[in-house]
């Protein structure tokens, strides 16, 4: 099951209440989506927003037969899209909005995708079934070169020219399909140390680069500031530290142009609490904005 991350602290910074308008830029299954309407009902309004339609579908099921089945917009779309989103919804008077970067669980283990490195799937790795290139094209189409560069900018990988030549060398001899195939083909490379597995980072990578991720990170900042309106809030989850570099860079910026302020001058991690009952939150920082 998944379980929303830093819901308590996001609830206390964006503070929704009766007959609001909010906005969640990345839906998911629905569990931050569920405690925001529970505040602003029974008359405010929520965008839900989400680019994978198995995602999207679970967190209608979540509403259809609920009171709040009539306060949900939903939209199957990304959030670097969401000034057109806004505009095509007719969707005014936003009081904060509420971006959560990380993966589901459900993404990670059910969806079939090759998310993980730990499972027997196809690699695909796209959210949006529209988006044109899987991972399994990147890891048999794109050069020895290409394949290291994002495995260091997108994976932080320090082997990366290592397992990238390694890639090279096996798919010569036979495509390379499936995530196993790929992990052991790293495993080869690079030896485990500690927690964390040796295909991690470059699992990270290839996702990234399929979804632009990083693109659509910053797309969505570039028109924040018109979508909110004076005292609205934004509010940004991030489980890696190129997602809150981005977030981080913004802010300071639009803080240093007074069209922004920071509510988080450190960003805000999960409680020892948190981490014990959900350890996938053990990653994830908080950042909060205001407009004014």
């Amino acid at each position: 099951m998944h379980i929303p991350v830093l819901l308590k602290e996001i609830l206390e910074h964006l503070s929704p209440k009766p007959g609001q308008n909010f906005i969640d830029a990345t839906v998911g299954n629905g569990g931050h989506m569920a405690a925001i309407l529970e505040k602003i009902a029974p008359n405010g309004k929520l965008l839900a927003i989400d680019r994978d339609p198995m995602s999207l579908t679970a967190a209608k099921f979540k509403v259809q037969s609920s009171k709040f089945k009539n306060n949900v917009i939903f939209v199957n779309s990304s959030f670097g899209d969401l000034q057109e989103i806004v505009s095509k919804e007719h969707f005014e008077s936003i009081k904060g909005i509420l971006f959560d970067f990380g993966m589901s669980s459900e993404q990670l283990e059910n969806s079939g995708k090759g998310f993980s490195f730990q499972k027997d799937e196809i690699m695909d790795m796209r959210f949006d079934p529209r988006t044109p290139m899987t991972a399994e094209d990147i890891v048999n189409g794109y050069s020895e070169k290409e394949l290291a560069e994002i495995f260091e900018k997108f994976g932080e990988e320090s082997r990366a020219w290592s397992i990238a030549r390694a890639i090279a060398e096996s798919r010569r001899r036979k495509r390379i399909k499936t995530t196993l195939e790929l992990t052991g083909i790293i495993e080869k490379v690079k030896r485990r140390f500690g927690r964390i597995h040796p295909a991690t980072q470059i699992f990270q990578a290839l996702r990234i680069e399929v979804n632009q991720e990083l693109v659509e990170i910053e797309r969505a900042l570039a028109v924040l500031p018109e979508i909110l309106a004076k005292g609205s809030r934004a509010a940004f989850i991030s489980f890696h530290s190129l997602e809150d570099r981005i977030v981080k860079n913004w802010s300071r910026d639009f803080n240093k142009k007074n069209i922004i302020k920071n509510l988080t001058k450190k960003p805000i991690a999960s409680s020892a609490e948190e981490v014990r009952v959900n350890p996938r939150s053990r990653s994830a920082k908080l950042r909060v904005i205001e407009k004014i």
